[in-house]
């Protein structure tokens, strides 16, 4: 018998809130959740979102892994739009989590809880030029510049990592082409210190509902 909630191949996690549809109340009250989940005196975990979205996409979704007793340990966002390159459907989603926690390395389809290994392989990447050159996406997050490295994922998608505010930040696209958007101007902006009432909300993520 166990208390905490567990993944038969990771062992304890926290456990995933996924509303089941999306809209300005949802958002808010999620919002509300993260905001009372932050320790005293400390800040919240944010609640990355792209803003503005790019030309033709809506919110799709939002969610938060925690409960009562650990707090909030990792938030998510996805979007959905015209896909940059085909201009077929695309899906897009962010994650901030604290170390450990996993969610974005499974919505990657990478093993393990944390892309760090991939990340130190990234940061000794030879260049520009060379054959085994790896790519950054540099976008920026609540105003500061801040690269994303490519990281291994199945090849229906693209799945870049980096650092954002002490914590994990995970982008991943689905196809595999739809991370372009990432070097284009993408700025995130943190929900919990301001919702944008112009957001625009289509139909929910089925990669936030298990289809990843």
């Amino acid at each position: 018998m166990h208390s905490e909630w567990r993944c038969p191949r990771c062992g304890p996690v926290p456990p995933l809130h996924v509303p089941e549809h999306i809209g300005a109340q949802i958002v808010a009250s999620v919002v509300d959740r993260v905001a009372a989940a932050a320790p005293p005196g400390g800040p919240a975990t944010p609640v990355w979102c792209p803003w503005p979205l790019p030309p033709g996409w809506t919110l799709t979704g939002v969610a938060y892994a925690g409960d009562e007793r650990g707090g909030v340990r990792a938030t998510a966002v996805a979007c959905a739009g015209p896909e940059p390159l085909g201009g077929g459907p695309a899906d897009l989603l962010f994650v901030a989590e604290e170390p450990g926690v996993g969610l974005g390395t499974r919505l990657a389809g990478m093993p393990g809880p944390d892309p760090g290994p991939q990340l130190a392989e990234a940061l000794t990447d030879p260049g520009p030029g060379h054959p085994e050159h790896v790519g950054q996406a540099r976008i920026r997050v609540g105003g500061h510049p801040t690269p994303l490295w490519l990281v291994n994922s199945p090849t229906d998608r693209s799945a870049y990592a980096g650092e954002a505010r002490g914590l994990w930040l995970h982008a991943i696209a689905w196809p595999a082409s739809a991370g372009h958007l990432l070097a284009e101007d993408v700025e995130l902006r943190d929900l919990t210190e301001w919702t944008p009432a112009e957001l625009v909300y289509g139909a929910p993520s089925p990669y936030l509902h298990g289809g990843a």
